[in-house]
Formats: structure tokens, C-alpha cells, sequence
């Protein structure tokens, strides 16, 4: 079966980094087959960014639903065999989708491949700002929305992420996907760049950190329930 990819990039009012975000994603080889940019509700210039890259990029305008519905709205409206995600303020590296098809179709075979993040502060931070932000140094291996590559069909299978959530959509989504038995690689070279900027989602949005409660309650609840207890 010929492989196809579909790449979902998430924006809402991130034009200052999503032409960056796009081009990092058009270096790959192979191409992908398609790019869908989901514009959930920007009010700032994301949309002409999007454009601005052609027939190459679709541009799948939304109201304001959240990180998690613009997503699955890609995934919706992908046609590729498999897909993969990329924040609009973050970058791919360059050359990760071949060696990450190569380990996905193995042996032995996965369904979903991870591989090793590395963030950088973003370099138009005054310094001042700079300095109160926290930068982890190195690169660690990962399972995030940006680092993984999965089977489309696969992916389907498990269902979409939870509109529900604000944060932890991802880390819900895995923990569905592994009571599903999906079988997981991770790739031992840096896939993503992700950047440091100060209005990132996971600083921003400390309010919903409950959410990642909901999924540990949620997961520890279908355990029960596959246990007959």
C-alpha cells in the first residue's frame, strides 16, 4: 500500500510563527500529501499566512472551539493513510517523516511512532522575558501531538481527542489508544523544536490543569472496568 501523509497544524491567532510552522513541514521527504491548517477562530492575520503558502496548504476555517476540535477537524477532513501534528507556533525538524515511515513499518510493525523533543526559547524574546521563562535543556523522548506519527485508520479507531478537555486531550487520546492495544515505536533522533514564548498553551491555561485529573480518573476507570472489578 502506497503511503500518504496528512500533516494537522491547529492555529488560533499564532501568525507570527505559523509561516515558520509550515515551511518546516514542507521540507520533509517525502512530501506530505496534504497540509490542513485549522483556523479555530483566529482574529489576526493566520488565515492570509496560510493562504500565503498556496494550493499546498488547506485552510479550514472554524469558530473558536478549541485546540482539541480544531484537530479533530483535521483528522476528519484528512485523506492520507497516515497523519501527523504540529503545533502552529512549533517546527518539525528536518527530514524526521522517512525515518519515522521506516520504523513504522518495521519489523516489527507499529501503529503509532514517537520520537526525541528539544525546546528552545523563541529568539525574538526581549531578554527580560527570556530570562523568567524555564527551557529545559537537551532532548528527551516523547509522545506528544507534535512528535508522533500514527496510522490514519488506526488513529480513527481509537476516536477522536476529548472536546472537553483544555488541556491533556493528548495524554487521554494515548491512554485510550494503549487500552486498544496500539502498538508504539519511538524514533531515537530529535522530530520536534518546541518553542518557549511565554503565551504557550500549557502556561496560559494553569487553570485547566484539573483536566489531567478527569483523564487519570477516566483511565483508571476503564482498568476497572476491563478487569470485571
Amino acid at each position: 500500500m502506497s503511503v500518504s501523509l496528512s500533516v494537522v497544524i491547529p492555529v488560533r491567532d499564532g501568525e507570527r510563527y505559523l509561516a515558520a510552522a509550515i515551511a518546516s513541514v514542507l521540507r520533509q521527504r517525502p512530501a506530505p500529501a496534504e497540509v490542513l491548517v485549522v483556523d479555530d477562530g483566529s482574529t489576526d492575520g493566520s488565515a492570509a499566512v496560510a493562504a500565503s503558502f498556496g494550493d499546498v496548504v488547506r485552510c479550514l476555517p472554524q469558530p473558536p472551539r478549541g485546540i482539541a476540535a480544531a484537530r479533530n477537524r483535521g483528522v476528519a477532513e484528512a485523506r492520507g493513510t497516515h497523519v501527523a501534528f504540529l503545533d502552529a507556533d512549533d517546527l518539525w525538524d528536518d527530514d524526521r517523516i522517512a525515518p519515522q515511515l521506516a520504523l513504522l513499518e518495521g519489523p516489527p510493525e507499529a501503529d503509532l511512532v514517537g520520537g526525541l523533543v528539544e525546546q528552545f526559547l523563541s529568539p525574538d524574546l526581549p531578554p527580560a522575558a527570556a530570562a523568567r521563562l524555564r527551557c529545559p535543556p537537551g532532548r528527551e523522548p516523547a509522545l506528544l501531538p507534535g512528535t508522533v506519527l500514527v496510522r490514519l485508520d488506526r488513529f480513527r479507531e481509537v476516536g477522536p481527542f476529548d472536546e472537553s478537555l483544555a488541556t491533556g486531550e493528548f495524554v487521554e487520546w494515548m491512554l485510550r489508544a494503549r487500552a486498544a492495544g496500539l502498538r508504539e515505536a519511538m524514533l531515537d533522533r530529535r522530530v520536534l523544536l518546541r518553542r518557549i514564548h511565554g503565551t504557550n498553551h500549557g502556561i496560559v491555561r494553569r487553570d485547566a490543569a484539573t483536566d489531567y485529573l478527569r483523564v487519570a480518573r477516566a483511565a483508571l476507570a476503564r482498568r476497572r472496568r476491563a478487569g470485571g472489578s
